[in-house]
Parts: C-alpha cells; structure tokens; sequence
C-alpha cells in the first residue's frame, strides 16, 4: 500500500461543495458531541453506524445521515468511503476511529478529508513514538523499565492501541508482574503479542487530571478547554471496600474505563498546564508537521509536591471531551458560551472555510 498523499486529499477537497459541506464520524467514543456541535454551526452531520448501535443517534437527532455498516470497521471499505465523499464530508476521528479504522488504512487507503493530521495517530498508539513526542516537549513523564526483570518498585504495565485501559495492571515485582500477566491471558484481555510490546513504567501515586487542549491554526493558539477525571472498573469498586475485606476477596483489579467526569485543577497549577500544551504543540510541528491541529489531551497524574506528571497522550478528541458537551469552566473563561470540543472543531472549519484556510486544518 502506497501512503495517502496530501494533494491527492487536497484534490478531493477542491472538489467538493463548500456551501454543503457534512461533519462525519463514527458513531462511538465522542461523536455525540461531535455532531451536536457540527449542527450549532450550520453543517449538515453524518454518522457511520454499526447497526443496532444507532439508538442514541436517533434519540438525541445529532445526526442528518446515517450510514449503516455490518461493523465499524466498514467504514475503510471504498463504498462507504464513497457515501462520504458524495456527502462533501469532512471526518472527525476520534479513539474508536482509530481503533475500528486501523491506523494501516487510515494512513494508507482512506480518501476521504481528515480534520487534523492523520499522521500524528499513530505517535500516540506507538508507545516509543509517544515517549519521544513527550522528551522532546520537555514535560515529565514516568521513568521507564525495558525488562520485567528490572522491576524494583511499583509500575504500571500497559499495552498497545486504544483499549480504555482494559489489561492494564500494577505490580511491584518481577513475579507479580508474570502472575498477572497469567491472570490476563487467561480472561482473553491480552494475546501473546501484546506481551511482547507490553509497556512498563513506574507508577506515579496522584491524582488524575486528564487536560483537553484545542491547538487552533486560525488563532495560532493553544486553548485550555476542559479537564476531566475517569471512573475505571473495577478498581473503583475495590476501593470502596474496607481494607481487611478486600483480602477476602479473589479478584483482580483492572483499569478499564467506564465513564468519566469533569474537574476543576487549582489555579495555582494552570501555568504548568499551559506551558504543557504550547511544549507539546511545538514539539508536534517539529516531529510530524503539521503538529497537533485541533483537540488532544494530557493524561496527567499531579502528585503531592504539585508536580505534574503526563503518562498519555490522544492526538485527537479525547473520551473525556464528554463531559463538556454543554462547555467547562475553562472553555466557558475563554469563549463566554458553552464550547464543547464538538463545536470547537466545527467552528474552525467554518471560519476556515469563509477565510478559503481549509486546506490549511485538513489532511
């Protein structure tokens, strides 16, 4: 397979209608607020639907189209693909895109306009390309470990692609490490390669903020729009359980994420947070031009000493976006309406769009 050109890209775009333009995505992960937003500024909106999941599509009208596929992962196949150009359609990715998609297709077969820059995708679902995007914005993140045999204090220990955090575990030794590596492969949640690309680095005790940013082309700004914590299964529910009857029971904590909501950090704090999002935004366009164009996230750990630690990125619009369909406090500070992700993004394309920028915010 031959890499999508930018000008093959550009091309379609050129072709297309731009009084009709339709925001587009897959129906999961963030794309209700996707689409409400396309529709607060006038775009026609297009969902691609496994069927069976279109109900909250239909319940909550976000969406003008619907195209129907047997899985998510249709939506590459060159009829779909069709459907969407037809529609003058520009894409939203977001987590499940990338993962029902595959970042093979979306870099080397899908001809349909991206907002953002679909090259960066892949540097946040390749954990060495996601460390080397971070030491090279100079922001903190946890040590790493190469060999489960060099395990000598509390870790983390993840696993490739967006996964919500399923599989993901915490051991303080190299046995811990192999008995819940056992434990995994027996519920199905890891196969024996992601063993090999498993990712093990020290576990930072804080607490979770994950920081929504929105790098605008038009401004040439770095904006803070919302932050949010996650709720994750079923360790939330362990520790709710007193101490002496979590021994009793004979179930292993997992991290996979459930839902989330929203956070304010203290203000004290928000100079750290800003020069975070201007050092991964400078970072971005020198590493994989043309940077990080649009929404993306910090997954932040901040510890005692009020230090802030960043053990993940989304080069994209992040699942916790969710919680500020309505606005935050931060994108409400800089707006003075509610601005969720969804809108932010339709608003850059429609003011691109009257300024004839819009090759400029797609790929």
């Amino acid at each position: 397979m031959s890499k999508v050109k930018r000008d093959e890209i550009l091309g379609i775009l050129d072709g297309y209608d731009k009084e009709e333009l339709t925001i587009a995505t897959l129906g999961s992960h963030t794309s209700m607020h996707i689409l409400h937003g396309a529709k607060k500024e006038g775009f026609r909106t297009a969902v691609v639907c496994e069927k069976g999941r279109e109900v909250p599509y239909q319940r909550f009208r976000v969406a003008d189209e619907f195209i129907m596929v047997d899985r998510f992962s249709d939506i590459v196949n060159e009829d779909i693909q069709e459907k969407l150009r037809s529609m003058n359609s520009i894409i939203v990715p977001h987590g499940s895109f990338v993962a029902y998609a595959g970042l093979d297709h979306i870099e080397n077969d899908f001809y349909v306009p991206m907002f953002g820059n679909r090259d960066i995708l892949r540097w946040e679902s390749e954990r060495e390309l996601e460390r080397k995007l971070l030491t090279e914005a100079e922001i903190r993140i946890p040590m790493k470990f190469k060999d489960p045999e060099d395990i000598d204090r509390p870790v983390m220990v993840k696993f490739p692609g967006a996964r919500g955090g399923r599989g993901y575990f915490v051991a303080s030794s190299t046995e811990e490490f192999n008995e819940k590596i056992d434990s995994m492969m027996e519920r199905g949640w890891i196969t024996e390669d992601d063993i090999k690309d498993a990712h093990i680095e020290e576990y930072v005790s804080g607490t979770n903020f994950c920081i929504h940013y929105f790098y605008s082309i038009m401004n040439d700004e770095v904006e803070l729009m919302g932050m949010d914590s996650r709720f994750e299964s079923n360790i939330d529910g362990l520790v709710r359980i007193p101490a002496r009857d979590q021994l009793e029971i004979n179930l292993d904590p997992s991290y996979v994420i459930t839902g989330n909501h929203p956070v304010a950090m203290r203000e004290s704090l928000l100079p750290q947070v800003f020069d975070m999002g201007d050092n991964m935004v400078e970072a971005a366009e020198k590493l994989v031009p043309p940077g990080m164009n649009g929404p993306f996230c910090l997954q932040t750990m901040c510890t005692d000493n009020l230090e802030i630690v960043t053990f993940e990125i989304s080069a994209r619009s992040d699942g916790g976006t969710n919680t500020f369909m309505h606005g935050s406090t931060y994108s409400c500070l800089l707006h003075g309406e509610g601005m969720s992700m969804g809108r932010r993004v339709a608003r850059e394309i429609k003011v691109a769009t009257e300024n004839d920028r819009l090759p400029e915010i797609i790929t």
